[in-house]
């Protein structure tokens, strides 16, 4: 359901399922550029891209417990790390639709439940050729029911023993359903392809992927040195090598920063960043979208089974002035629903503004006029309590008495999915599809707004099984305007993910949501 169990706390990364999924946010702030100025990727007005160096990038990592076996990644340094070693079939672009990777394309049949792979021309590090039985090793290994891989519950549409190798550059997948949005499963976070036969041996020892970055060295819990691959097949990177350092604390990544000690630290909070923003000593680099943060309303039970109520509480909410004070304006505001900036996101719809008159005039109809809810938080992630005590004043306002109740950071997510009736929630980055299918069908594991309506289940199908884009997208236009009206999150914002380099980075892409194809390129990444 959300997301990020932990995430400030051991930097979980944004996941596409599952409750300890992890939830980013993302939008806000001043600019829109990277690193360099640009955000492009291109690094503004110096030059060329500079071939060498060793480029230090600090995150909050694992422990002793951390692997390089991709299938197992969590946290977003195990995601770095990973996309540095590994290639998936996709990946996700900046408006989190599926862009092709060690896939060069697919084809669909008439009835979207057998899919056609293409792979392009790669190779692992110790020169074999990725082929389809390659891939299909991959995720059958992900998918083994003894196993907990983070990818396995979005490689849960293909039918793995029924798909197979067309020839060695062509993977036949047969599906369980008509799936029209079948690229999104290749580009799963945690999909990666290894060489057949790979075991967790080989992933502890020296892991061999076909990612930009050859292994080097691996010292759990506190670096990891790779080198640069010549033989990529998106080319080599700039960078000679990177090295992966381990600092759980922000306060120890910023220093390190400033210290000169690494050139980039992620997950940076904002008020951090805006006191070194514009102050010339190192460069601040916004990824917003990255995270949607909202309260989660239990649409099964009182009061929230009344969608007056719901209304009201859409109209009850300052959204300003949550970003503003929850996430130090480090956000942009949101409008009840999922996704913004994404493929398929419903941006047509009136911004809600706070209407206290019109809120107290549906609790009123609703027979909710002194209505008393109780608000569960916990300080699990970065704003949840501070949004928490500013919207029970804003509810005040309209005549509503909320509760702020503080919940365990080690259990909150698994806490709030099924009980109590109000919550503050947050989800990181994936497509809207992943967002309904993960979160608001009836049988969604990770259900928290309990949102169960058979007819929505049945566009999502519909959805799925039209091959038009342009129709299956007027298909999730409807589901959106359905939920903006009355669905359970009231989503207010959508915070920035911050990251700081060094002065002389450059190449680090601004614009692309946390836990996305462009967002940790470290083989995009040069050093002025």
């Amino acid at each position: 359901m959300q997301d990020y169990p932990g995430l400030r706390r051991r930097g979980f990364l944004a996941a596409a399922s599952g409750i300890g999924a992890l939830a980013l946010v993302g939008c806000g702030g001043s600019d829109d550029s990277g690193a360099g100025g640009s955000g492009d990727g291109t690094g503004g007005n110096d030059g060329k891209p500079k071939r060498g160096g060793r480029l230090r990038a600090a995150f909050a990592g694992g422990g002793a417990s951390e692997t390089l076996d991709p299938h197992l990644a969590n946290l977003f340094a195990d995601a770095a790390r990973a996309k540095a070693l590994f290639d998936k079939l996709a990946d996700y672009g900046d408006d989190l639709s599926a862009q092709p990777r060690l896939a060069s394309g697919w084809e669909p049949n008439a009835g979207l439940d057998r899919w056609k792979v293409t792979l392009r021309k790669a190779d692992f590090h110790d020169g074999r050729p990725v082929t389809a039985e390659d891939v299909l090793f991959s995720y059958r290994r992900i998918a083994d029911p003894d196993k907990a891989f983070r990818a396995k519950a979005s490689l849960e549409p293909i039918d793995l023993k029924a798909s197979r190798a067309v020839d060695e550059r062509t993977v036949e997948f047969v599906l369980k359903r008509p799936t029209a949005e079948f690229p999104n499963v290749l580009a799963a976070f945690g999909a990666y392809i290894v060489p057949a036969g790979s075991s967790a041996a080989d992933f502890d020892r020296k892991p061999v992927g076909s990612g930009p970055f050859r292994f080097g060295s691996f010292a759990p819990g506190r670096s990891a040195v790779f080198r640069r691959n010549d033989d990529h097949w998106d080319g080599a990177p700039h960078l000679d090598e990177v090295e992966f350092v381990v600092a759980n604390e922000e306060s120890a990544r910023m220093n390190a920063l400033l210290g000169g000690q690494v050139e980039y630290a992620h997950e940076l909070n904002p008020t951090t960043a805006r006191a070194h923003e514009g102050k010339g000593q190192i460069e601040i680099v916004r990824l917003r979208n990255s995270a949607m943060q909202a309260f989660a309303m239990k649409t099964d039970r009182a009061p929230f089974d009344d969608k007056r109520v719901r209304e009201a509480f859409f109209l009850i909410a300052d959204r300003q002035e949550l970003i503003d004070g929850a996430l130090s304006g480090a956000g942009v505001v949101g409008n009840d629903l999922f996704g913004k900036g994404y493929e398929y996101y419903a941006d047509g719809l009136p911004q809600r503004e706070q209407d206290l008159d019109r809120a107290r005039s549906l609790l009123k109809q609703a027979g909710a006029e002194k209505l008393k809810v109780t608000l569960d938080t916990s300080a699990v992630a970065a704003g949840f309590t501070e949004a928490a005590s500013i919207f029970r004043d804003q509810a005040a306002k309209a005549g509503v008495t909320v509760e702020v109740k503080m919940g365990s950071k080690d259990s909150y997510w698994a806490d709030i999915l099924d009980s109590g009736t109000l919550c503050c929630y947050r989800s990181g980055a994936m497509p809207i599809e992943s967002h309904i299918s993960q979160r608001l069908l009836t049988d969604s594991t990770t259900n928290a707004t309990k949102w169960h309506h058979k007819d929505f289940d049945a566009l999502y199908q519909q959805a799925q099984s039209t091959k038009n884009a342009k129709e299956r997208a007027a298909v999730f236009g409807r589901m959106q305007r359905r939920l903006y009206a009355e669905g359970g999150f009231l989503v207010w914002g959508f915070a920035d993910w911050i990251i700081g380099t060094a002065k002389g980075v450059k190449g680090v892409d601004g614009k692309a949501p946390a836990n996305t194809l462009d967002w940790a390129r470290f083989d995009k990444v040069w050093l002025a």
